[in-house]
């Protein structure tokens, strides 16, 4: 049995088989002696049926806040403060 992970990696760089017909591709992997899990996969056009063989992937989303903190934020209608990456911070005068 070929491994999965190799298989999905030659489909992503092969134009022809990444735009192949599920029949096209299906007929590909049983010659190639792909996993059951994969050519399921293929033939109904579900993913989750590879997580049978690979496990369920968790998708997190990333935990980065754009936003400034609320003392921060100005008021409504007031513009936003955008440093300039080219002119140097100097202290302000008050």
């Amino acid at each position: 049995m070929t491994d999965t992970i190799d298989l999905l990696e030659a489909i992503g760089r092969d134009a022809s088989l990444r735009h192949a017909s599920a029949e096209e591709l299906t007929k590909m992997l049983v010659q190639a002696k792909a996993s059951d899990a994969l050519k399921e996969a293929v033939t109904f056009s579900d993913s989750l049926r590879l997580s049978k063989e690979l496990g369920p992937i968790r998708q997190q989303s990333p935990q980065v806040n754009m936003l400034p903190d609320d003392e921060e934020r100005p008021e409504e209608g007031e513009p936003l403060e955008v440093p300039s990456p080219s002119a140097p911070s100097l202290p302000s005068e008050k």
